[in-house]
């Protein structure tokens, strides 16, 4: 079978969508980079790729918000096609940025007559948060997470707390099995902790509700996330790749590996 084609979604401020297509490209996807404007003028055309991402970065600047007005633009010009694109199948991908246009798109978490269920606000911290994380995935039917338990990656975000409605909005979409990706402690012993144990700063970089990094939708083909894979596909992009034993790849290669595999 020829190679899936990616169609990763750029917009003035995007930085990661190079680093995102050589990701996909290393997996044996076929990577195309497009301006959001192409999309717009002709929506159908993405019937033409498999996978759909929106990589990393400040679209628009992040001016009024992180990712408020690509998602707008999304929602408004692009939902038809985005919906047929999602019934047929077909994979979507948010990384940091992409997470929080995902979330303000009907793709993650569709709003109701009160508003929006979830959202990405300001870190604890009050500021940008450069960092390496532990992540714990518990997969269920996320395809991007398939075979993996634990990773390292690397956080870049200013705008990365997960905040649900509420608690029961959020206990609603736990028993959904939507939160497949967390922050994890880095100490020693923290293994046999629970998922809903509190994970404190620095390793919960942003005081996200229940140490989400990370979810998908019902059907576990739309997943959205706050850590970096496209920056660590590669053993010597971690910092501590001289004082461990040498990997073959970097943790955030399966993920690309497992959307491209998905369509083998």
């Amino acid at each position: 079978m020829s190679a899936p084609r990616v169609l990763i979604l750029r917009a003035p401020g995007t930085n990661c969508d190079a680093e995102t297509a050589h990701a996909f490209s290393l997996a044996g996807g076929a990577a195309d980079r497009w301006h959001v404007n192409r999309l717009l003028e002709s929506p159908r055309r993405l019937a033409d790729f498999q996978i759909f991402c929106v990589p990393g970065g400040f679209s628009y600047g992040d001016d009024l918000s992180a990712g408020r007005i690509m998602g707008s633009q999304i929602a408004h010009h692009l939902a038809d096609a985005l919906d047929e694109f999602h019934a047929a199948d077909k994979l979507i991908l948010g990384i940091c940025n992409g997470f929080q246009v995902l979330l303000k798109t009907n793709l993650l978490a569709a709003s109701d007559d009160r508003g929006p269920l979830a959202t990405l606000t300001l870190n604890d911290s009050g500021h940008f948060e450069d960092r390496w994380v532990r992540l714990r995935a518990d997969s269920g039917n996320c395809v991007f997470l398939q075979g993996i338990e634990e990773m390292e990656l690397r956080v870049t975000h200013a705008e990365g707390k997960f905040v649900a409605r509420d608690e029961a909005e959020f206990r609603r979409m736990a028993a959904a099995g939507q939160f497949v990706l967390r922050y994890a402690p880095r100490t020693s012993g923290s293994e046999t902790q629970g998922p809903d144990a509190e994970v404190r700063y620095p390793d919960n970089p942003n005081g996200a509700m229940g140490n989400v990094a990370g979810m998908c939708d019902a059907t576990g083909r739309v997943f959205g996330l706050m850590p970096h894979p496209e920056g660590y596909i590669d053993p010597t992009q971690h910092p501590r790749w001289t004082r461990g034993p040498m990997r073959e790849a970097g943790d955030g290669l399966r993920i690309f590996q497992n959307a491209v595999r998905y369509f083998r």
